[in-house]
C-alpha cells in the first residue's frame, strides 16, 4: 500500500488589503512518491510593498518545482537545503536590483512525507505542528528576537541576508498523524488548546480535513487576528508497508534464479552468454525476444539465497543504478514483470580497460588522456548525484566499440542514503586503488574516488601502481609516488604533474574535485600544473628523522662521557 495523505489548505488576507502569505503542495505519483515524497510548504512575505507577495510566492513555487529536479540520490535535507539557499540568493538579488522590491523577504516552512518518515526545513516564524495521539507538538522554533518588544522582528528569513541558516528535522510517521503548517496570523491568535481541539476533530474524522483548515482561519479571525491567515493540513491515512530505506528488503520476496545455461530463459529473456562470474554475482548477456535487443542480466550466485546482507546490497545496487542516468553508465531496463531477483541493463559491445591491457593493448598518451577525461567526467557525474563509487579501477571501466567509456559496478557505492545511516566501510574496494588515508580507517570521500581515478590512469599508461601493488589485508606504508616517467619516458611533464597530484599521499595535496582533475587534463601543456616540490624529510619520513636524532644524541653523550673519563 502506498503512502496515503489527506490534505487541505485555506488562506485569506484577513484584515489586511494584501495577502502576503503563500502556500502550496505537490502530491506526485509513483515512482516520485517513493523516491522524493510529498512536499508541502507555507511562506509569509515580509515587505511594505509588493516585494513580500513576490518573495513568498517565489519561495514556495520554486521549492515545489526545484525539489523534484534534484537527484534521487540526495538526502531529503540536502535537496531542501540546496533549493532554499538558491531561492535566498534570488530574493536577495531581486531586492537589490529592483528598487520597488527593496527589503523583500519571506519566511518558509516546508515538510516532506516520504515512506514512513517526515522531514522538515524551516526559516522564519511560520510554524509546523504535529498532532499525535491527541498531543500537539510544535516542531519548529521561531526565528525572532527574544526580547518581548521585538518578538515580531525576524532574525532569519529568506532574502534577509546573503547567508542563511536553515533548521532541519525529521521523525517517523504514524497513522492518523496530523501536521499543520500555519502563518503567524493563525498561530498567534489561537491558543494551543484551540489548535488541539480543531486538529483532533480532523484526526478523528469528526471534522472533515477541508472543513478543519477553514475553521482554523475563521477561529483566528474571530479571535482578533490582524494579519494574513493561512493554514495547510496533512493527515496520514495510510503508511506504505516499506519506505525507501526499506526498499532493499523487497528482495526477500524474490527467489534467486539457478545458474543459467546458454539457451535457457528467465521471464522471457533468452540467455546467450555468461559474461562474468564473481564470488557473489553472475552476469549474463541475454536477448529480449520482443525487441531482439541484447541486455545484461545481473543476479546473485545461488548459494547466497539465504544471505540477507548480500540480497540487501544487491537491491541497493539496483536502486542506485536506476538513478544514475547519464551516458557514462549502463542504463537499467525495467522488465514488464519479474519473478526472480535480478536486474537488467543495457549491453554495449566492447571490453573493460583491464581486459584490453591483458590482451596487450598499448595506450598512447593522447588515447590515455582522452580516456582519462571521460573517466573523470563520469566520476564527477556520480559525485553531483552524491554517489561515491569506491571501486574505480580498469576492470570497472568499460570502453565500448562506439568509443564511449562507461563506469560499471555500483556494488560497493555509497549515496546520501548511507550518509544518513553512518555507514563508512572504508576498506571497500580494491587495495591498490584505495587512498592512503583509507588504510587508517578514514571515511570514503570524493577525493578517494579522485585518487582511484588517478591510479587507474597511471596504471593505464605504465601498467604499474604509483606506490606498488598492495595485497589484501596488507597495511602498507606510503612514501612518495614513483614518477610515471620511470616506466614511460614519453609521458610529458605536464601529464606527470597531473598524475602525481591526483595520487598524492596526502589528501590535501590532491585535486579536491573531479572537475578540478578534468580541468587540469583539458588544459594540458597549454596551462600546466607547477611541479610539486619535494617535501622535507621530516614530512616524508618523520620516524627516520627522530631515529637519526636519537642516535646522534646517544653518540654525543658517549663522546662527552669518554672525554670526562679521560680528562
Amino acid at each position: 500500500m502506498p503512502l496515503m495523505i489527506a490534505a487541505s489548505h485555506a488562506t485569506a488576507a484577513g484584515k489586511r488589503q494584501r495577502n502576503e502569505d503563500f502556500l502550496g503542495m505537490v502530491t506526485p505519483g509513483e515512482p516520485e512518491l517513493s523516491s522524493k515524497g510529498l512536499l508541502a510548504a507555507i511562506a509569509d512575505g515580509v515587505s511594505g510593498n509588493e516585494g513580500g507577495c513576490e518573495a513568498s510566492e517565489y519561495a514556495v513555487r520554486g521549492l515545489l518545482a526545484d525539489y523534484y529536479a534534484t537527484p534521487d540520490t540526495w538526502p531529503v535535507t540536502q535537496a531542501l537545503e540546496r533549493v532554499i539557499k538558491a531561492t535566498n540568493g534570488w530574493v536577495q538579488q531581486q531586492g537589490s536590483v529592483r528598487p520597488e522590491l527593496a527589503g523583500m523577504a519571506t519566511t518558509l516552512t516546508a515538510i516532506v512525507l516520504r515512506g514512513s518518515f517526515y522531514y522538515f526545513a524551516h526559516v522564519g516564524d511560520t510554524r509546523l505542528y504535529l498532532l499525535r495521539g491527541g498531543v500537539l507538538t510544535r516542531l519548529t522554533t521561531d526565528h525572532v528576537w527574544d526580547r518581548p518588544e521585538m518578538q515580531h522582528v525576524l532574525t532569519r528569513a529568506i532574502g534577509l541576508d546573503s547567508r542563511i541558516a536553515i533548521d532541519h528535522g525529521m521523525g517517523e510517521l504514524q497513522q492518523c498523524d496530523v501536521f499543520l503548517l500555519a502563518s503567524d496570523g493563525v498561530w498567534a491568535a489561537l491558543t494551543e488548546y484551540d489548535l488541539t481541539a480543531l486538529l483532533s476533530g480532523a484526526a478523528q474524522d469528526r471534522l472533515s480535513i477541508e472543513r478543519a483548515s477553514h475553521a482554523l482561519l475563521e477561529a483566528a479571525l474571530a479571535a482578533g487576528s490582524q494579519d494574513n491567515v493561512s493554514a495547510l493540513l496533512l493527515r496520514v491515512d495510510a503508511l506504505p508497508q516499506e519506505n525507501l530505506r526499506d526498499a532493499v528488503s523487497l528482495s526477500r520476496d524474490l527467489l534467486l534464479p539457478p545458474k543459467l545455461k546458454v539457451g535457457q530463459s528467465i521471464d522471457g529473456y533468452l540467455v546467450e552468454e555468461l559474461i562474468h562470474a564473481s564470488q557473489t554475482t553472475l552476469l549474463y548477456r541475454v536477448r529480449d525476444p520482443a525487441t531482439q535487443r541484447m541486455l545484461v542480466l545481473k543476479t546473485l550466485q545461488p548459494e547466497h539465497a539465504d544471505d540477507e546482507q548480500e540480497r540487501s546490497a544487491f537491491a541497493h545496487e539496483e536502486w542506485l543504478a536506476k538513478r544514475v542516468v547519464a551516458r557514462f553508465f549502463p542504463q537499467v531496463i525495467t522488465p514488464p514483470h519479474k519473478t526472480a531477483l535480478y536486474y537488467l541493463c543495457t549491453w554495449h559491445a566492447g571490453s573493460n580497460l583491464q581486459q584490453r591491457l591483458d590482451a596487450g593493448t598499448h595506450f598512447t598518451v593522447p588515447e590515455a588522456v582522452r580516456h582519462g577525461e571521460q573517466l573523470v567526467r563520469a566520476v564527477g557525474a556520480l559525485h553531483r548525484r552524491s554517489v561515491m563509487h569506491r571501486d574505480i579501477k580498469p576492470a570497472n571501466v568499460h570502453l565500448g566499440d562506439d568509443g564511449e567509456l562507461r563506469v560499471l559496478d555500483l556494488g560497493v557505492a555509497q549515496s546520501g542514503l548511507e550518509a544518513e545511516q553512518e555507514n563508512a566501510a572504508p576498506h571497500a574496494g580494491t587495495p591498490s586503488f584505495l587512498a592512503p588515508e583509507q588504510f587508517d580507517n578514514a571515511r570514503p570521500s570524493r577525493q578517494t574516488d579522485v585518487y582511484a581515478a588517478g591510479v587507474t590512469l597511471y596504471y593505464l599508461l605504465t601498467r604499474h601502481y604509483p606506490y606498488g601493488e598492495i595485497e589484501p589485508f596488507q597495511h602498507p606504508r606510503f612514501g612518495e609516488p614513483l614518477p610515471p616517467t620511470r616506466y614511460r619516458p614519453d609521458i610529458p611533464l605536464w601529464l606527470e604533474n597531473v598524475l602525481l597530484k591526483a595520487v598524492a599521499r596526502d589528501a590535501g595535496n590532491r585535486f579536491e574535485t573531479a572537475e578540478e582533475f578534468l580541468l587540469a587534463l583539458e588544459r594540458g601543456a597549454a596551462r600546466p600544473l607547477a611541479t610539486a616540490g619535494t617535501p622535507p624529510l621530516a614530512t616524508r619520513d618523520p620516524v627516520s628523522v627522530w631515529r637519526s636524532l636519537a642516535i646522534a644524541a646517544i653518540i654525543l653523550n658517549l663522546l662527552m662521557l669518554y672525554l670526562l673519563v679521560v680528562g
